[in-house]
């Protein structure tokens, strides 16, 4: 039996899964957890990816692994190789201001067209301008630019020169100066941003094996959501991710332009393109609704499952933390339709799902205007463990949903994409008896639901 391992380094842990490469069956596991904070010392990832991996058994058995990681993160590397400063992560918001500014000197519709997303905070362009702005001396020292799973790769691989760094499209896709349609660097991008040009990691093939010191063999890896969709075998499917926030993507032949930075034109981990769309209130707001009603997430379920479909008309609009789509950095939820009649625990619990639900529905309908299949979603995350979420999600969406096994999604999606590299075939493993276990949920008629969030959503917005 051969072995592969694959590797999620989140925002918050590391995890590690080893895998049989031909049928994806789980051997072991492992996981360490990363500090807090919108910066960190990238070498807080090193040790608790030893870590993990000490956990999971070693990787003495193992032939290929793959590292998916959080996207977006900036980390700053010398000409011996040293880290910088500490690494600035997708969720470090500093750098807002420097996304505006860059928007702003070339236009969105530009923006669109030459990299298929415009920029944000998260993006690593706006952060090396902020760098380049406010600590000069940081940026006069950097001599190459790489992302988390670039440079955790390259630390596995036991190389210390820079030449050697390595990435993938999808992880690229998400810096804002490289395009996946032409799968090169936009160098006049970053040099706009920096101020120069620097070292930027070779862009490896979707299955290419990447050698390192030892026996080990590396794939290209991926950015999070990527790696996720690989991993529970999505397909031309779209995905609705409930974590905190919340993600909705779907594989594309076609990478996007969307000018109102709705729809991000990332690429995926087989070549094709990742159109994704990114809201800041998913699992949060059932965690709000819960506090509210004085009840764990479990009586939470059972009560808006008790209440009819459309909570007798009460509506809840979910930017309980600001919104990023739509864009209403500073806004707050709102409750319609309360009525004497309707003002009960039950409809509440299923208000906020819907609600929740709602909101990410837009995500599915900016990603059809863009031209990708919505015909049936993949619904994974923390929040689609809810028995509440999985039946009430095909009646707002209006499509059927698949919820995929429990499992850590972008470590699996990592693990196939190892399997592969392993395999040298053209087409990615299928692992049908791990990838074909979904509990399958048929959208009723009901007729309504999405009409009344947005006449909601609207009257809101005009307030």
């Amino acid at each position: 039996m051969t072995l592969v391992a694959g590797v999620d380094s989140s925002t918050q842990s590391c995890k590690v899964v080893i895998r049989d490469a031909e049928t994806g069956r789980l051997v072991r596991q492992g996981r360490a957890s990363h500090p807090d904070g919108t910066e960190v010392a990238p070498e807080f990832w090193w040790q608790a990816l030893q870590q993990a991996i000490g956990s999971a058994g070693g990787l003495d058995d193992v032939a290929v692994l793959s590292i998916g990681a959080q996207q977006h993160g900036m980390v700053c590397l010398d000409e011996s190789g040293a880290v910088v400063r500490p690494a600035l992560l997708w969720n470090d918001t500093r750098s807002a201001q420097a996304a505006a500014d860059l928007t702003a000197e070339l236009g969105a519709h530009t923006w669109a067209e030459a990299i298929g997303s415009v920029p944000v905070a998260a993006f690593t362009i706006a952060k090396l301008r902020w760098l380049a702005e406010h600590e000069p001396d940081n940026a006069a020292r950097t001599a190459a630019v790489c992302l988390p799973h670039d440079w955790l790769t390259w630390k596995l691989s036991g190389s210390t020169s820079i030449a050697d760094l390595v990435t993938d499209r999808s992880d690229a896709s998400g810096t804002g100066y490289f395009d996946p349609r032409t799968d090169s660097y936009r160098r006049d991008l970053l040099t706009r941003a920096f101020g120069r040009d620097v070292l930027l990691p070779r862009v490896a093939a979707p299955a290419e094996a990447l050698s390192g010191k030892g026996p080990l063999v590396f794939g290209p890896g991926g950015g999070d959501n990527a790696a996720a969709g690989f991993g529970v075998g999505a397909g031309d499917d779209a995905v609705v991710s409930l974590g905190t926030s919340g993600t909705v993507f779907a594989r594309s032949t076609q990478r996007p332009s969307d000018p109102t930075g709705t729809v991000a034109g990332f690429a995926d981990l087989t070549g094709a393109f990742l159109p994704l769309v990114c809201t800041l209130n998913a699992a949060r707001v059932l965690d709000a609704m819960a506090r509210v009603l004085g009840v764990d997430l479990a009586t939470l379920s059972d009560l808006a499952l008790k209440a009819e479909a459309g909570a007798q008309g009460l509506t809840l609009v979910p930017y309980l933390e600001g919104e990023r789509t739509p864009n209403l950095p500073t806004s707050t939820g709102a409750v319609h339709g309360l009525t004497v009649a309707n003002a009960t625990p039950a409809n509440f619990a299923r208000a906020a799902v819907e609600g929740m639900l709602s909101g990410l529905a837009a995500g599915l309908d900016a990603l059809a205007a863009q031209g990708c299949s919505v015909s049936k979603v993949r619904l994974v995350g923390g929040a689609a463990q809810s028995e509440a979420v999985r039946k009430i999600a095909p009646t707002v969406f209006g499509v059927p949903a698949d919820v995929p096994r429990p499992g850590e999604y972008v470590a699996d999606g990592a693990a196939r994409q190892a399997a592969w590299v392993c395999a040298g075939t053209n087409e990615p493993p299928t692992w049908s008896a791990y990838l074909g276990s979904v509990e399958h949920f048929e959208a009723p008629v009901t007729g309504g639901l999405r009409a009344r969030y947005a006449e909601a959503a609207q009257r809101f917005l005009d307030r």
